[in-house]
């Protein structure tokens, strides 16, 4: 119904720190457009794709975001509407670049473009980070029956709640897997990534004196799992997967 997933949207007040951070993960920048006139850069893995902001003033935004470019995006408008979805933007017309957003139950951020912002990138979803395998993006949420609800219809699949690593609902879909998971594991989206090994993951990391979180979810072994932080404040959860 979205469209397709573009990137996660998050916003940095200082890019040039992000943009190395995850160039110092093994991410990829991507050719932007002139589409936006505040500073703009796109890092990806070559299957996750974030885009970073740094807007000013009242151009500011709520990070992170689910963007998904949709063309035609005013059509979407009166659908959204019907199903009851309160929009909290919305900039349609022939002398504007086309958009819409709107929250979810939880307060999640999701935004509809009419194009793309930057080019395709010549690198291949086996080609990971030193993250490794990026899975989804987890978020918090009260109440996963409500959130899947709301979700489902906009274009992703639930499949069974799941207990470990900690619980979780995971949602499927063609280009972006979201998960919900409750607000005491972590009170904010993460970009969760695993690993059969990645407790040699997390040693390299800390070999290249990549910042760590201390909060990393409770219930986790921190021998072989961990967070990062982003300079923005962009959780990365790394899990040790089975092998």
């Amino acid at each position: 119904m979205l469209g397709y997933f573009h990137e996660i949207s998050l916003e940095t007040t200082d890019i040039r720190a992000s943009v190395e951070f995850y160039e110092q993960l093994g991410f990829s920048q991507a050719t932007t457009t002139d589409t936006w006139s505040h500073p703009y850069g796109v890092l990806t893995d070559g299957r996750l794709f974030l885009g970073l902001h740094k807007r000013t003033g009242g151009h500011r935004f709520a990070s992170p975001a689910v963007t998904f470019v949709h063309p035609g995006v005013a059509e979407l408008v009166p659908e959204l509407e019907a199903r009851g979805i309160a929009l909290t933007r919305c900039e349609t017309g022939p002398e504007v670049f086309n958009q819409i957003g709107f929250r979810d139950p939880f307060g999640q951020a999701v935004a509809v473009l009419e194009a793309r912002t930057f080019s395709p990138v010549d690198r291949r979803p086996a080609d990971m980070s030193l993250c490794g395998y990026f899975d989804e993006l987890s978020m918090p949420v009260a109440n996963a029956g409500a959130a899947r609800e709301f979700w489902e219809p906009l274009g992703f699949v639930a499949t069974d709640e799941l207990d470990l690593p900690y619980v979780h609902l995971p949602l499927t879909s063609d280009n972006l897997n979201i998960a919900f998971h409750r607000p005491r594991t972590l009170d904010r989206p993460m970009l969760v990534f695993s690993d059969p090994n990645m407790r040699a993951r997390i040693a390299r990391l800390r070999e290249l004196d990549i910042r760590f979180s201390e909060e990393l979810p409770r219930g986790l072994d921190a021998s072989e799992n961990a967070l990062l932080e982003s300079p923005e404040g962009t959780p990365i959860l790394l899990l040790q997967a089975d092998s």
